[in-house]
């Protein structure tokens, strides 16, 4: 069975705080697989509805926290082929976002408006990676 990654502790993601420039911008790639039905917790109090329009919830959400961190949506689409990569990979979308500085990032997923609409990411996910990189 292939493992599957949906959520990381605050603490880890703040770690990185740490290992990386406070003034360099930072990319987040994010590769995510969806639900058939989104997972909602009890809690939640949510509609039932699809991975992907839980996630949709979720990008309406975090859209402008994102403008407000001062980062952006440079790419979106979805995965065409594997060419190089496990073949049980198929990533049903692929976001680039661009962040000014680690530090933004990580304030901005801190904030009580993030933690507000992140359930709606937590829920429409079956499997996601979320990869920082560091700008040349």
């Amino acid at each position: 069975m292939t493992a599957t990654f949906i959520d990381n502790e605050l603490a880890t993601i703040k770690a990185m705080l740490h290992d990386y420039p406070a003034d360099k911008p930072v990319v987040m790639l994010n590769l995510l697989r969806f639900a058939q039905q989104a997972n909602f917790k009890a809690t939640d109090n949510a509609e039932p509805c699809s991975g992907m329009e839980a996630f949709m919830h979720y990008s309406e959400g975090v859209s402008p926290l994102i403008e407000k961190a001062g980062g952006a949506v440079i790419w979106q689409g979805r995965q065409a082929a594997m060419l190089i990569g496990p073949s049980d990979k198929n990533w049903e979308l692929v976001v680039l976002v661009r962040y000014p500085s680690a530090r933004a990032f990580v304030e901005m997923i801190s904030s009580d408006a993030y933690q507000k609409v992140a359930f709606y990411r937590s829920a429409a996910l079956v499997d996601s990676r979320l990869i920082a990189h560091q700008e040349f």
